[in-house]
């Protein structure tokens, strides 16, 4: 996951002295958390980006840089939802599936992770140019800077999750990273990264809502306002409280040497409300690939009338379909001979 060795669901201790720690509580907490509710934003997250996919392909220019960071980004969430379906096996059965699969479904995994973050930014800042200075030449990219953008996106979004790759290992049948110290740089990679996109969020949306408060703003602004305010709100309600919890889980996993028993036995007992918090938290994280389709795309009222004239060619076809079947069947009829379809 986004802290592989996570997974393990303990904490490790120099000494040997894991089984002081009991979490059985803990774990079965979590197994229900990730079997029962990961899959359901595994079917969201799969549903809504395939559909966003295939309304792009079919409708809109895809030299657009606009439409092209909604495509990249509705791929980048498949990547990171990629690895979901195996952290729910790993944490109900293990990691059976070799050492190969753990480092390339991690690699997928933060591949998609970093990309849909990047991504996120660039969208932001581009909408903030859109707003601001309208007639900018940003606005209106299109082409080979498209594709060169997006490029540069995965190409640093590949090199930055390539520790995940050759970095982690199984161990104790888990999927983990090879030490403390890869673990704990997966972990600051991520807080920085989340600090960066708060900045660039508060900072683009509130230089947009200033501008759309001004009296001279269109009419329409209220309801721009509103997903401003529903973007940035579901943004801070999902990752602010993972990348806390994360960081605090982070203190604890650091080298203990010389612990005694009572000092572990505190440790162990304070750190079990994080393992609780680890689990909600980051839930509500990872939902945002499932989240993404809903606020970037279908809001829009270009995105809404592509899916309802999609949605309708279907609803023709099938039609049609129904429409010959009875034709045919009342043809079988009145010649007297059987017919299926």
């Amino acid at each position: 996951m986004a802290t592989t060795d996570a997974t393990r669901d303990y904490y490790s201790y120099d000494g040997g002295q894991d089984e002081m720690c009991n979490k059985k509580s803990v774990i079965q907490f979590g197994a229900i958390i990730t079997t029962v509710l990961f899959p359901i934003v595994i079917i969201l997250s799969v549903f809504g980006n395939v559909l966003v996919i295939v309304i792009l392909a079919k409708y809109e220019n895809l030299k657009s840089l606009t439409n092209a960071f909604i495509l990249n980004l509705a791929v980048s969430d498949l990547f990171f939802t990629a690895g979901l379906p195996f952290w729910a096996y790993n944490h109900v059965h293990g990691w059976t599936l070799g050492e190969h699969t753990c480092k390339l479904v991690n690699l997928v995994f933060y591949v998609g992770f970093y990309s849909s973050s990047i991504l996120l930014m660039l969208m932001t800042a581009h909408r903030y140019v859109a707003v601001m200075n309208p007639l900018s030449n940003i606005v209106s990219t299109t082409g080979s800077c498209s594709v060169v953008t997006c490029a540069i996106v995965w190409a640093v979004s590949t090199l930055a999750a390539s520790p995940a790759f050759f970095f982690t290992k199984v161990d104790q049948n888990q999927c983990v990273h090879a030490n403390s110290y890869w673990n704990l740089w997966g972990i600051y990679m991520q807080n920085v990264l989340f600090i960066l996109s708060s900045v660039v969020f508060i900072f683009c949306y509130s230089q947009i809502m200033c501008r759309l408060l001004r009296p001279t703003a269109q009419r329409r602004k209220n309801k721009t306002l509103k997903l401003i305010f529903t973007l940035t709100v579901v943004f801070f309600v999902g990752w602010a409280p993972y990348n806390v919890v994360i960081f605090l889980r982070s203190l604890y996993e650091r080298p203990q040497p010389n612990t005694d028993t009572e000092a572990l036995a505190r440790m162990c007992e304070a750190s079990q409300p994080l393992d609780y918090a680890f689990y909600i938290s980051r839930l509500l994280a990872f939902s945002h690939c499932c989240l993404n389709p809903v606020f970037y795309v279908f809001v829009g009222i270009k995105f809404k009338n592509h899916l309802k004239k999609m949605l309708k060619g279907w609803g023709h076809r099938n039609s049609g379909i129904r429409n010959r079947h009875s034709r045919l069947t009342i043809t079988s009829l009145t010649s007297g001979e059987e017919f299926s379809m």
